[in-house]
């Protein structure tokens, strides 16, 4: 590689030389006793930059500088297209976070954007970090978070509001995690120029034809453009995997069954659609209210939802992290948009009408009175069920469907803010609110970036799932942690049994702590590609991605896998058989987090199938009202265990069924004890001589070793149920298996 750098240099000092040449032979050819000597045929290129010669006929000072533009182009497209250690595709968080490390380990990169902008969701408006523990979030991507708090030290940062008033500016902590899109492509692009990383933009993956192999060895990746970039190491920083798809590597799109992996909170979850993001009033979704002949409204389905644990092939929705502000003299009108259609929110408007008058946006404060302003409620900026396709599209679908985001998500927003329809108190708080006059200037102060917050994900030979996210299994390779919710948007609007509008893939549940992410999750399977890594579209699962794909973990294990590939290149190994406990060790001296905090070993669990006697889980329970999925507090049977959320008292129970073989049997109840459950949990006992009513405290730890307690001995003919409610309690009731043992 060096002497090929050297070449290059050298060609730009020929470059200028010859130019100079070419200038003073150009005034001799210009001078009187030169005229019949002079050229007559200009250059093609500098004819289409609109050079012309000097009334003279020789060439203007405006020829000699395109002569020499036009040579040190040329040097500079064959710098950029020269051979790199490591290439990496897409300028996002990870990719530049990919690109510092490689830089930092003595080795050349160049990273091909194939937008305009760097930084992808962190500079194109997701300035609210959802992160979890920010104890889990280490190297670049903390540095990253540092660098945001050393600007925000400056007063002159603070331009419409004063540091002092701004409650996440908190100047006792090393890092700042809440901050202007402005701010975050700063940053990027000043660890771009400190680093010397040669960045390329606007250049497009040749999806069909575009990477060059030879046997599991990428070679080099071309553009739409015809451009070809030759490498030795290759990353995929891009949110949908074009070139891991283009390299023929395994991947899925849309949600596995809960079969697949063996997990509960995969394919459809109807059931776990508790939270906000749903519709709490009766809704008609028919054109003609009251009238199915008349159709459905714009982005309800008419295919049924599918059945609970159901795998599919949709999408979890995107939407744009908008940057508003609340500053008069900083902000501008929404705009109505080109092909404003108002029948797209007759839901919302109806909703409104229904009686549910939340305020569906949330805009979470960031410094000098904007925002970053995510989803929420029954009917917001998730464009749910119109992103499908986007995945797999090629180009031109993909720009259509962002166009449709860009109309949809415009067109609300006038909506709430102008609509007679909108409840006057909803266009009084629309009212204090614009789009930030000194955000996304280039772009209509509309983000550069879609909120695209799932695609392709690689299918390895380690795929994580919820069991590593809850820690019931954990890595022996870790590259970074993960903390945050399994987090999964809508995906679907459909009509209910009873003739209402409802939304369905909002899952919402807490890890307990933080968890591993392993290396093979970032490498393709043996046999696929030898030379690429992935750390944005890596190998998971649906449900444990939604917790993964938060902007530090893109950037830890961006870091992470451009460490890899520095070590595969000076060990001449492929990614798939990088040496861990030397990687490991780069990791760590380089402020990578890659071990659990104390106490957050791995999880205590039991098989409900290696119990004695007849088990039932609480998967296998009927539940009336909302239950909340959680393994935070082991030990519990199989995957977890649900509680109420200390809400909703009265209104939820679980019946724990099942037929039995007539006889005498101990009914047990387990439970996950805790100072914050209730003291007093009603358990009903329906057995053969009729119904025993018990009491269980479940802040007490059972006597038993996994974590059953007794309700007592009874008498069953053929069938057995064990009902516990939340009824009459204070704090959280948990359910979570029902165990009959035979007694004699």
């Amino acid at each position: 590689m060096p002497h090929f750098s050297a070449a290059i240099v050298a060609f730009r000092i020929v470059a200028f030389r010859s130019a100079i040449v070419a200038f003073r032979s150009a005034k001799v050819a210009s001078s009187p006793a030169s005229q019949s000597s002079a050229p007559t045929n200009f250059p093609h290129r500098l004819q289409t930059l609109g050079t012309q010669p000097s009334p003279g006929g020789g060439p203007s000072l405006r020829h000699l500088a395109a002569i020499v533009c036009c040579l040190l182009t040329a040097a500079s497209v064959l710098a950029d297209e020269s051979p790199r250690d490591v290439v990496i595709y897409g300028g996002t968080s990870a990719g530049v976070a990919a690109a510092v490390q490689v830089v930092r380990q003595g080795k050349t990169c160049l990273v091909i954007e194939p937008g305009r902008h760097l930084g992808g969701l962190t500079s194109g408006g997701l300035g609210w970090t959802d992160s979890g523990s920010k104890a889990a979030i280490g190297g670049i991507a903390r540095e990253f978070y540092q660098r945001v708090r050393r600007h925000y030290d400056r007063p002159e940062a603070w331009v419409h509001e004063k540091a002092s008033d701004y409650d996440r500016y908190r100047p006792d902590e090393d890092a700042m995690w809440t901050f202007e899109p402005h701010v975050a492509e700063a940053i990027y692009e000043q660890l771009v120029r400190e680093h010397g990383i040669a960045v390329i933009r606007g250049e497009r993956l040749d999806r069909q034809r575009g990477v060059a192999r030879d046997g599991l060895r990428i070679t080099s990746i071309g553009m739409e453009s015809g451009r070809r970039f030759p490498g030795r190491m290759f990353i995929d920083a891009t949110y949908e995997g074009d070139l891991m798809a283009a390299a023929g590597v395994r991947y899925a799109v849309g949600r596995e069954s809960n079969a697949t992996y063996g997990e509960t909170l995969n394919g459809v979850q109807k059931a776990q659609n508790v939270h906000n993001h749903r519709f709490i009033k009766p809704v008609d979704p028919y054109v003609t209210a009251g009238d199915p002949t008349s159709g459905l409204l714009p982005g309800v389905q008419a295919e049924p939802p599918g059945e609970d644990g159901q795998g599919d092939d949709r999408v979890q929705a995107y939407c744009f992290r908008m940057c508003m502000s609340n500053v008069p003299a900083g902000r501008v009108p929404f705009p109505k948009p080109e092909g404003y259609d108002e029948l797209r929110y007759e839901l919302l408007l109806r909703n409104f009408e229904a009686g549910d008058l939340r305020l569906p946006l949330k805009p979470d404060m960031m410094p000098n009175g904007k925002t970053d302003t995510n989803n929420n409620c029954a009917f917001s900026t998730d464009n749910i069920g119109l992103n499908y396709a986007y995945p797999e599209a090629d180009y031109a679908e993909r720009e259509r469907i962002i166009a449709e985001h860009t109309t949809y998500q415009q067109g609300l927003m006038w909506t709430l803010a102008n609509h007679p329809r909108v409840p006057d108190r909803i266009r009084a708080e629309m009212s204090q609110w614009g789009l930030a006059a000194d955000e996304f200037r280039d772009n209509g102060h509309w983000p550069h970036q879609l909120y695209v917050r799932e695609a392709r994900r690689m299918v390895g030979d380690y795929v994580m799932t919820e069991q590593d996210c809850r820690r019931l299994r954990v890595a022996d390779d870790s590259v970074g942690l993960g903390s945050y919710n399994m987090d999964s948007h809508n995906v679907q609007r459909y009509v209910t049994p009873e003739g209402h509008v409802q939304n369905e893939g909002d899952v919402q549940v807490s890890p307990g702590g933080p968890y591993v992410i392993g290396y093979r999750c970032l490498v393709p399977r043996r046999g696929e590609a030898e030379n690429l890594l992935v750390p944005v579209c890596l190998s998971s699962s649906h449900i444990a991605y939604g917790s993964i794909r938060m902007e530090p973990v893109f950037m830890i294990l961006g870091q992470s896998a451009a460490t890899a590939a520095v070590q595969a290149l000076d060990d001449g190994t492929s990614v798939q058989d990088v040496d861990y406990a030397r990687l490991r060790r780069r990791l760590l001296e380089d402020k990578q987090v890659l071990d659990l905090p104390p106490g957050a070993g791995p999880k205590r669990t039991i098989a409900a199938g290696q119990l004695p006697g007849v088990a039932i889980d609480d998967n296998q329970a009927r539940l009336t009202g909302a239950w909340l999925s959680s393994s935070s507090v082991s030990p519990f049977v199989e995957t977890g265990y649900r509680h109420d959320n200390d809400e909703g008292k009265g209104e939820k129970s679980a019946r724990f069924e099942t037929p039995l073989e007539p006889g005498e049997y101990e009914v047990r109840l387990s439970y996950s004890p805790n100072p914050n459950r209730s003291g007093s949990v009603p358990v009903a006992i329906h057995h053969a001589g009729g119904v025993e009513r018990v009491t269980v405290d479940q802040r007490r730890p059972p006597d038993d070793p996994h974590g059953f307690v007794s309700l007592g001995r009874f008498r069953f003919d053929r069938q057995a149920a064990v009902v516990v409610s939340n009824e009459g309690t204070r704090g959280h009731v948990i359910i979570d298996c029902v165990q009959f043992l035979p007694r004699k």
